[in-house]
Parts: structure tokens; C-alpha cells; sequence
């Protein structure tokens, strides 16, 4: 995290930073995922509020090639911030998949400080295949894309997929190709996910300008198998697409995500940008809706994010401070908040 010294702060002034209480505008590099991801431009619109309202802190919004990288980034000192969701916790906690072998590399604790919104992942195939797919058990010896190997949302996916036995074959492109390797049969199906149950990503609204594609929902068997297995599926609005899916209802697997900072950033620091994402939520969802939820109930998304992870990563202090002020916080997780060494 770094720090411009005094005397570039006149310049700054006049470019609408101020230091509060000291001489510094303290820089954040900020991992997030690839440009055209919901990460990235959820970032790059949370970037713009916290800069603009907590103007000691200037954010600078980083793509990578997946939030995994980012949280990875953190831990080994090249980030300030990450783009983390609980799937990835559960993995860096028990050292395993995406996270095998890396405990020995960690050289500083991620924690969870902001829960930006939920994202739910499902299947997308050609129309022209609905009559040949009824259900997702029906993808197993298929041609898929399920996400760039790095993505949290493909983790969460190929978790579905594995509950309920499908063995596909993943097949990694490029996510500008993946429309037209659909249309030409090449891909059997493909991830299709949106981010708080209310817009898709960039690259899968370019990707339905050019591709009549539909909605494989899984079976009301394979539902209940997923309950099972602790994966409970979310009924999603039919439009969300902004197209024409195929069905008229949508289910889709959800996780948390979020933008999530150590202790490098102060307690109190982080406490005032939570409640200047509180205050600013309705233009935070103008800009883009997947902060709907955070505009309909903030504390209550938050709370729900660290039931998620309260096992997995410690708790930054400043959230706790958020959480207690809004009366959504359980007293079970007081020895989870992390403390400056």
C-alpha cells in the first residue's frame, strides 16, 4: 500500500483528494477479475464511490485472470485487496483443489471485510439441443465450458456438476469464441450466471447478441439431490437474460462474493467505507445492478456472507463494528475478528 508524500497533495486537492488527519493518500492495488467479468465492473463502480467518498484511499482496480488469483495475490503481498467468495475460502482453508499445497506460501491471513452480492451459476445450451438435453445428468460425456479454470463461479458449477455424478469434458476457450463455438456445435453447453439474481455478465450479454442459446435447468430429482448435498438452488426471474431462455423458470446455484481488504486498512477506515457504500448503495445499483441486494439490505447480506465463511477466514474488525451497529451480528463469531499482531 503505498503513499504519496505531502507534497503531491495540493495537486491532489485540486483534483478532489483530501487527507484526513494526515499529509497521504494511501494507494490500494485492488485484484479483481478479468475485464468483462461481473467482478471487474462491479469493482471498477465500487472503485469510483469509495475513491470519490473515502478520498484518503485511492483505489486502483486491477484484472487478473480470476478472483482466485487475487485472493492468492493478497496472501503473497502482491495485492492490497481481493475479489474473494466463499467457495475459495472453504478451499484455502482446507488446502485443497484450487488451493492445494499453497498453506506454505501464505504470508499474510486473507480475512472477509465486504460481501458485495451472491452470484448464481447454471447451464446454457444451443436451442436447437433442447430436445436432446432435459436435465444436467444428460451433460455427462458432453463438450463444456464451464469457466475459466481460475473462476470462482466454475468451482461453483463443477461443484453441482460433481454432486450429481456428471462427468463432461471441459473444453477451455476463450470467452469471446464461446457464442460461436456454440452455435457451431462445438460446445455441448456452457456456464450461464448472473450476479444478485439480477444481471448477467458483460461477456454473456455480448455472447446473446449473436447466439440463440437456451436454459438447461436441472431436474426436480437432481434439485433435491443438491439439497442433499448442501447446494440449494435459487429460483431466478426468466428475464434476467434479457432474452428469451427457453423456460419459463430459471434455476441457478448460488454463492457469496465480495471485495476484501486486510488489516492493512484500519479498523475504522474500513467502518466508514461500509458506510459509505450503505449511503451511496441507490447510485452504486444505477451503475450496475448486481448491487441490488446490497441497495435492499446491506446488513443482511453481510450476515450472510460470514455465515458462509466464519469457519473459513477470520473476520476484519471493521465489519464487525458494522455488523453490531446494525444489530445483525452473532456473538458466536467474537472469536473469529481478527487482531493487529
Amino acid at each position: 500500500m503505498k503513499k504519496i508524500p505531502c507534497f503531491f497533495i495540493g495537486a491532489g486537492l485540486l483534483l478532489g483528494i483530501a487527507a484526513h488527519g494526515e499529509c497521504q493518500v494511501r494507494d490500494i492495488a485492488w485484484g479483481t477479475s478479468a475485464v468483462g467479468s461481473s467482478g471487474h465492473r462491479a469493482l471498477v463502480n465500487l472503485a469510483a464511490l469509495l475513491n470519490r467518498e473515502v478520498p484518503e484511499y485511492r483505489i486502483m482496480v486491477l484484472p487478473t485472470p480470476g478472483a482466485i488469483v487475487t485472493v492468492k495475490g493478497y496472501a503473497t503481498g502482491e495485492f492490497d485487496g481481493y475479489y474473494g467468495a466463499d467457495i475459495a475460502f472453504y478451499e484455502l482453508a482446507n488446502d485443497s483443489h484450487r488451493f492445494k499445497g499453497f498453506k506454505s506460501k501464505i504470508k499474510r491471513q486473507p480475512l472477509q471485510s465486504f460481501w458485495a452480492y451472491t452470484m448464481e451459476v447454471g447451464v446454457g445450451i444451443n436451442s436447437k439441443d433442447k430436445g436432446n438435453f432435459k436435465q444436467w445428468r444428460d451433460m455427462s460425456g458432453q463438450r463444456m465450458f464451464t469457466g475459466p479454470l481460475p473462476w470462482d463461479v466454475r468451482a461453483q458449477l463443477e461443484r453441482g456438476l460433481q454432486a450429481l455424478g456428471v462427468k463432461h469434458q471441459y473444453v477451455e476457450v476463450d470467452l469471446a469464441t464461446v457464442g460461436s463455438l456454440v452455435e457451431a456445435g462445438s460446445l455441448k453447453g456452457f456456464i450461464a450466471y448472473t450476479s444478485a439474481e439480477a444481471t448477467p455478465a458483460p461477456w454473456i450479454t455480448e455472447l446473446s447478441l449473436s447466439t440463440d442459446w437456451a436454459i438447461l435447468n436441472p431436474s426436480a430429482e437432481e434439485i433435491e439431490l443438491l439439497r442433499k448435498e448442501g447446494i440449494v438452488p435459487v429460483e431466478v426471474d426468466s428475464g434476467v437474460f434479457k432474452r428469451d431462455v427457453k423456460v419459463d423458470k430459471i434455476f441457478l446455484l448460488p454463492f457469496f462474493y465480495g471485495f476484501h481488504v486486510g488489516l492493512e486498512v484500519p479498523e475504522v477506515d474500513l467502518y466508514r467505507m461500509l458506510i459509505a457504500i450503505e449511503k451511496n448503495a441507490a447510485d452504486l445499483v444505477k451503475s450496475d445492478a448486481g448491487f441490488e441486494q446490497i441497495k435492499k439490505d446491506m446488513p443482511g447480506l453481510q450476515r450472510r456472507g460470514i455465515e458462509s465463511s466464519a469457519k473459513f477466514v477470520p473476520i476484519h474488525p471493521g465489519l464487525a463494528k458494522y455488523m453490531r451497529e446494525r444489530g445483525v451480528w452473532d456473538q458466536a463469531w467474537d472469536d473469529r475478528v481478527a487482531k493487529s499482531q
